[in-house]
């Protein structure tokens, strides 16, 4: 059985974590919100109709930044409509994903909602730059952010809200280059527009932190020159530039769906060289980072005729995914690539965070649980923190269809602050175990503090309301460290991690 093996050297890192790795997605789509986060008529929920279970899983799930209110909802978002008594509220078509929206939760619920989650609930605000522009982006700014004192300052402070949300990162418009996007843009037009809004919302708070749209997925025809045409117009006025990316199986090749993180460092790889060719040009030295604020696996090809059966109802049940064992070694692997990349990629937002191709699921006036997506994630955002060190593994390959030859072995480490090393690992062989050694250089590590995986004898086991607890995460025996080498074996099609102390 052949091995795989890399070595581990503080001498060696990559970056520091951003804590904003482990950010999130909470749009107006499907039940993301409504039975989601939010069901005032639930037996759990609170005085502000937040449900007490999601808010539990949540902070069990670690996620910081969360990013509102979309996704493709943003590009026909009216934030007017959103604040205030709830009663005069008015009812809207969302043209996205042809539903009515109701706005019985708006922009106080949201801040709301990260409050209740915690000091670590990060607020990521998208301005509508599809139907609308600078005007309405700086309103929002200063209904939001200002202190007192103006019309729209004290509008917020009339209902409800003196103090203002202190809400710093902003993403400035979504998927722009998107032919389905409402109010699609060429490169020139969105770039220009971005640029005035940047400009604008600097004037009002100079500090503010901005995220141009990138491309939607690397294979849009227009990558890499739409990234090239935007930065010229706005690399001096803003600080990220965005990345999204979805990934699924397709006629039944699992293999290269095993692969999906090859094309993902590829794409922050291919983004990273062309904000850096942009700023060779302009003779600049800031370094633009990286936002990947959507990404996850989901089945898109059934998305298209799940909404455009629609007939404009409220809250549908849409993208409601279930995530197998597969699915759940997929996405680590996908945090992996986002850890492996940590000295650019300083925002991740994995899409979405309740019932709409989420890690949690909900029933409506019933129980929230678990997907199998959940630990990954969890166990990343407890785990992950600190310095990334850099692995280059030697590794057995495999074939595939969509990337050719790719690694069995995907994985990185992270040290954190106290010294502890935690590695996290992905055996993408299907049928056989692979043994991995790592040796230690100059890391004071003696002992495995623990070795667990998400594995099943199922690849297509998954959690559901009737079973919500048939995929977990269990302890691996027989890992060792001894003389500065680890020894462990990763069981087919897993997800691994093992913390060093």
């Amino acid at each position: 059985m052949d091995s795989a093996r890399f070595t581990l050297d503080p001498a060696f890192t990559v970056g520091e974590v951003s804590p904003r790795l482990f950010g999130s997605f909470v749009e107006h789509l499907g039940r993301c919100v409504y039975t989601g986060v939010f069901e005032p008529d639930h037996p759990t929920a609170d005085a502000a109709g937040l449900r007490g279970d999601v808010l539990d899983l949540v902070r069990e799930l670690g996620v910081t930044t969360i990013r509102y209110p979309g996704g493709n909802f943003v590009s026909g978002y009216r934030w007017e409509d959103s604040v205030g008594p709830v009663a005069d509220r008015p009812r809207r078509l969302d043209l996205a994903w042809r539903s009515t929206e109701t706005n019985r939760f708006g922009l106080s619920e949201y801040l709301a909602f990260l409050k209740r989650i915690g000091p670590q609930a990060e607020p990521m605000m998208a301005v509508n730059l599809g139907t609308r522009g600078v005007a309405e982006a700086l309103e929002l700014q200063e209904y939001a952010n200002h202190p007192s004192g103006t019309a729209l300052s004290d509008l917020r402070a009339a209902h409800g809200d003196k103090e203002p949300f202190g809400i710093k990162l902003w993403c400035l418009g979504n998927e722009m280059d998107g032919p389905w996007q409402t109010g699609h843009k060429t490169a020139e037009e969105y770039g220009r527009l971005a640029a005035e809004t940047a400009r604008a919302m600097r004037q009002m708070d100079p500090s503010v932190e901005l995220v141009a749209c990138g491309s939607s997925a690397q294979s849009m025809d227009t990558f890499a020159e739409w990234e090239a045409t935007v930065l010229t117009h706005t690399y001096d006025l803003v600080d990220h530039i965005s990345l999204h990316a979805y990934y699924e199986p397709h006629d039944g090749d699992v293999d290269s769906f095993l692969a999906s993180a090859v094309d993902m460092e590829s794409f922050i790889e291919n983004v990273a060289a062309t904000c850096d060719h942009v700023g060779a040009k302009l003779k600049s030295k800031k370094k633009i980072d990286l936002s990947f604020d959507e990404w996850n696996v989901w089945y898109m090809s059934r998305a298209d005729a799940q909404v455009s059966a629609l007939d404009w109802p409220e809250a549908p049940r849409l993208l409601e995914d279930s995530y197998s064992v597969t699915d759940a070694v997929v996405l680590g692997s996908l945090l992996i690539a986002l850890l492996r990349h940590a000295d650019r990629v300083k925002v991740a937002c994995l899409a979405q965070l309740v019932n709409v191709i989420a890690p949690i699921m909900t029933e409506p006036g019933g129980p929230a649980w678990r997907q199998t997506t959940f630990f990954p994630f969890a166990q990343a955002s407890r785990h992950g923190r600190g310095e990334v060190l850099d692995v280059r593994v030697d590794s057995p390959t495999y074939e595939t269809r969509k990337y050719g030859e790719a690694d069995l072995l995907h994985a990185t480490a992270v040290r954190a602050e106290d010294g502890t090393v935690t590695v996290f690992a992905v055996n993408r062989g299907r049928s056989e175990s692979l043994p991995l050694e790592v040796a230690l250089s100059g890391l004071d590590l003696t002992r495995v503090v623990e070795h667990t995986a998400l594995s099943d004898e199922d690849p297509e086991a998954r959690n559901t309301l009737d079973a919500p607890d048939r995929v977990t995460p269990h302890e691996v025996r027989g890992t060792a460290l001894t003389d500065g080498r680890l020894s462990a074996t990763l069981e087919p099609l897993s997800w691994n991690v093992i913390r060093l102390a």
